[in-house]
């Protein structure tokens, strides 16, 4: 019994069921087997037993594990044949060649354009890692061709950037955890070819998402889209800035109109001020002549009644009258005298329309913003009036 099992089986020959079986024919097949020729049941030949039940435990542990059986269906001839488990190198498509751009010629979808090589690359890479998806799981997207909308292009870069092979890579395992003598040695066995597994897969990985960031450099569809972009944030750009520009010129607009308004103000109280100026001056200076006047008018009445001053009532009366007439004159004098003064000081604007009291006043008033604005227009207006005048003159000749 031993010599025959030295030769190797198919582990679906040693369960005794067809390749495909189903789950839980291979389950309950196992169950059968395990109490038939468990070393325990099997006391007066535990050699064969004991041979014979590792050989099933080791057929159920790789077919009841689905990338562990579909690893099996791949390599089962050449397994079948005598080859040793870790003699048998598991395929790998060889994505080094691709790393060049000389691989392809041109960016079109020509034999050996850029987008038919790389499409069938990676459809390659998908085709290999097919039979190690789990049920439901979805396949990696297509890479397209040159005419392919930008949604599909992101959405394969942005999957296979973050490319991770499904593969169990058992096949580099270095110890056969069938074969430990205890529990404690199994573990550590598979903890060694879980490091081995490992370091495989993210060899594997960083192949492919190296190669899918060198095909992303040089595929003219993204750096089409980037233009598009970057062109939008130039439009953006210029909006935003154009829109800022007309923000700051209506600002400056309104200082400019509140600082004329303010500089019209303070015209306006300046030359409030010189008026009540001018006008206290005026009474003040009324003010002492009435006083004046009062002082003369008193002190002759004392010097009437003096007694040496007593004269006839015809005398006093044609001193009365004499006195009448005198402030008669003086008052007409001193009428026609403010009236030459407040000729002389009253000023009059002709671009303005206004009546000042001083020279001081006027002055003031001659540098302001308004006055000049004022005198502009009435220059404007005589020109067209000088020429409506020689029209005729003209018309005539």
């Amino acid at each position: 019994m031993s010599e025959k099992r030295a030769i190797k089986r198919c582990y679906y020959e040693v369960l005794g069921v067809e390749r495909d079986a189903s789950d839980e024919e291979i389950r309950k097949s196992y169950k059968v087997l395990a109490l038939k020729f468990h070393p325990d049941k099997n006391l007066d030949n535990s050699d064969d037993a004991t041979e014979f039940f590792r050989e099933v435990q080791a057929a159920y542990e790789v077919l009841s594990n689905p990338k562990e059986r579909c690893w099996y269906d791949r390599h089962r001839d050449a397994l079948l044949s005598g080859a040793d488990k870790d003699s048998i190198q598991d395929f790998n498509f060889d994505i080094l060649p691709y790393f060049t751009s000389s691989c392809y010629s041109g960016y079109d979808d020509s034999e050996f354009g850029f987008y038919t090589v790389y499409k069938n690359v990676f459809d390659e890479i998908v085709k290999e890692d097919t039979p190690y998806y789990e049920d439901g799981q979805e396949k990696l997207p297509s890479f397209g061709n040159s005419n392919s909308p930008f949604e599909d292009v992101h959405a394969f870069y942005s999957r296979w950037e973050s490319y991770a092979t499904p593969k169990t890579y058992s096949f580099l395992d270095e110890y056969n955890t069938v074969e430990a003598p205890n529990r404690r040695v199994a573990r550590l066995m598979e903890k060694e070819n879980k490091k081995v597994r490992d370091a495989a897969k993210k060899k594997r990985n960083e192949e492919i998402r190296t190669l899918v960031a060198f095909v992303r450099r040089r595929d003219k569809r993204v750096q089409a889209q980037r233009k598009v972009l970057e062109k939008q944030r130039e439009e953006k750009r210029q909006k935003s800035a154009e829109h800022r520009k007309k923000q700051l010129e209506a600002r400056n607009k309104e200082l400019e109109a509140e600082a004329i308004k303010w500089a019209i103000m303070d015209d306006l109280e300046q030359e409030l001020k010189e008026i009540e100026e001018e006008i206290e001056s005026k009474e003040s200076e009324s003010r002492q002549r009435r006083k004046k006047k009062n002082k003369s008018k008193n002190k002759t009445k004392v010097d009437d009644q003096e007694p040496g001053n007593q004269v006839d009532s015809s005398d006093k009366i044609s001193m009365n009258q004499d006195q009448t007439n005198m402030n008669d004159e003086n008052n007409s004098e001193d009428e026609e005298s403010s009236s030459r003064e407040l000729e002389d000081s009253e000023l009059y604007c002709m671009a303005c329309d206004k009546l000042f009291k001083s020279v001081k006043t006027f002055s003031n008033h001659e540098i302001s913003k308004k006055h000049k604005a004022n005198l502009i227009t009435l220059k404007q207006v005589l020109e067209q009036e000088e020429q409506l005048l020689l029209e005729p003159d003209s018309t005539k000749t």
